[in-house]
Parts: C-alpha cells; sequence; structure tokens
C-alpha cells in the first residue's frame, strides 16, 4: 500500500473516533505498518497481514483508548505482543514514558526495532511475565496506567495489572464483544486486588461491524503483597 493511500484511509477512520494525526504521525504509522509486514514472515506477530486490517483492528482499535491517557502519564503495556496499545499511544502523545512489556523475548527484538525506526523517544522494552514484574518494588504500583490488550479474562488480568497501578491511576482494559459474563466473575478478584471499575464503554470499530468494550478499572487502594501470585497461578486459578 502506497503512503498516500494508507494517509487517506487513516484519516478517514480516525475522523470517526476524532482524532487527528500529524504527517510526521501518519509516517511514522506507515514505517510501522512495513515494518510489521516485514517481521511478520520471519516471526509469528500478528494473524492481521492486510494493510487495511492493520489499520483498523491494530491502529485505529489501539487508539479508541487515547482519551483515557493523560498527556504526561507513565504507562505500562502488558503483553504488548507487537506494541499494541503501547506503541500507537507513544507516537500520538510523544511526552508520555511508555513501557512495553512481554514475555517472549523475539517480540522484545521486534518491538527495539520500531523503537529505532521510528526514532521514539521515552519508551523502554523489558523481557519479563507479568507476574514477575508486578512483583517487583521497583515497578509496584508505579503507573497511572496499565493498558492490555486481548491478554486474559478479566479475573486474571486484574491480578496482572492492578498491582502495577498506583493508588488513583487506572487500568485501561481492551476487551472484544462478549464481556458481561466476565465483568460478574470478576468482581472478586477486582474487589480482593485494590480496584474498582469506573466505566465500561462498548462500541462498534469504525468499519460498524467489530464489536469492542473498554473497562476501566480504578486503583482506590493498595494491593495486598501477595499477589500477584506466582507465574502460571493466576490464569489457572483466578480470584472467583
Amino acid at each position: 500500500m502506497e503512503i498516500i493511500e494508507f494517509s487517506n484511509l487513516m484519516r478517514k477512520y480516525a475522523q470517526k473516533i476524532q482524532i487527528e494525526f500529524t504527517e510526521e504521525q501518519l509516517g511514522q504509522f506507515y514505517q510501522y505498518m512495513n515494518v510489521l509486514i516485514e517481521w511478520n514472515q520471519k516471526i509469528n506477530l500478528t494473524a492481521i497481514v492486510k494493510p487495511e486490517d492493520i489499520i483498523l483492528k491494530h491502529f485505529i482499535d489501539s487508539l479508541t483508548v487515547l482519551k483515557y491517557i493523560g498527556e504526561k502519564d507513565e504507562l505500562v503495556d502488558i503483553g504488548t505482543g507487537a506494541g499494541f496499545p503501547g506503541i500507537p499511544i507513544k507516537i500520538m502523545k510523544e511526552n508520555v514514558h511508555v513501557v512495553l512489556l512481554d514475555s517472549l523475548n523475539k517480540r522484545i527484538h521486534f518491538l527495539n526495532e520500531v523503537i529505532k525506526e521510528l526514532t521514539l523517544e521515552k519508551v523502554e522494552t523489558i523481557h519479563s511475565r507479568i507476574e514477575d514484574y508486578g512483583r517487583n518494588k521497583k515497578y509496584r504500583e508505579k503507573y497511572d496506567i496499565v493498558t492490555s490488550r486481548a491478554v486474559a479474562n478479566l479475573a486474571t488480568l486484574s491480578e496482572y495489572m492492578l498491582p502495577m497501578a498506583k493508588i488513583g491511576g487506572k487500568c485501561v482494559c481492551m476487551k472484544g464483544s462478549a464481556v458481561e459474563e466476565e465483568i460478574i466473575k470478576s468482581k472478586k478478584a477486582i474487589e480482593t486486588l485494590g480496584g474498582k471499575i469506573q466505566k465500561i464503554e462498548s462500541f462498534k470499530l469504525p468499519d460498524g461491524e467489530n464489536c469492542r468494550n473498554i473497562i476501566i478499572i480504578e486503583k482506590v487502594k493498595n494491593t495486598p503483597q501477595k499477589y500477584p501470585r506466582k507465574a502460571g497461578i493466576p490464569s489457572k486459578e483466578p480470584i472467583f
């Protein structure tokens, strides 16, 4: 896809979610897409490979949470994979400090290449299991914003995210269409871990077909020291 067609499609979709791009930002997204397509031929980063789908289902989808991010927030994106939503957020808000956390080293190598190619600043990558990172005193209860996209069920996800959020901070959970049962089952976990559901936003992406939900969990009290539990336990034995 040529950059003119790319830019027109990005602007078309972004207008529907009330976002505007500079030429520099569009250039960065275009580079990002091309690096993603190139690397995806070598390592499995995403099943979404068509430029039109990358624009809508990765870039625009990631930017639906932009309104929840402050201009100078400290943000950690857990299980970031190919960098979503962390890198799109970083492109749009250059003063946000972004940490991209993933457990697979090959993804970290890819993310470092993206950061280099796009000349992004105030962004770092960390190779770690989420549970180990959340128990590290250096990072625990440090962040204004914790983001996740298609990582785990909400009860398990709460145990990953809430230990990293500071009191008054927020967990921004990006989910698909069916979340009602997840929300009901996660209530005990969220309360136990020091959180409170602040908002649930349901919407469709600009194509009018793909349904999404954003669940905002506010950190209202300290997370007990025993959480997160050891690697693997939150997913096998969620707090119900």
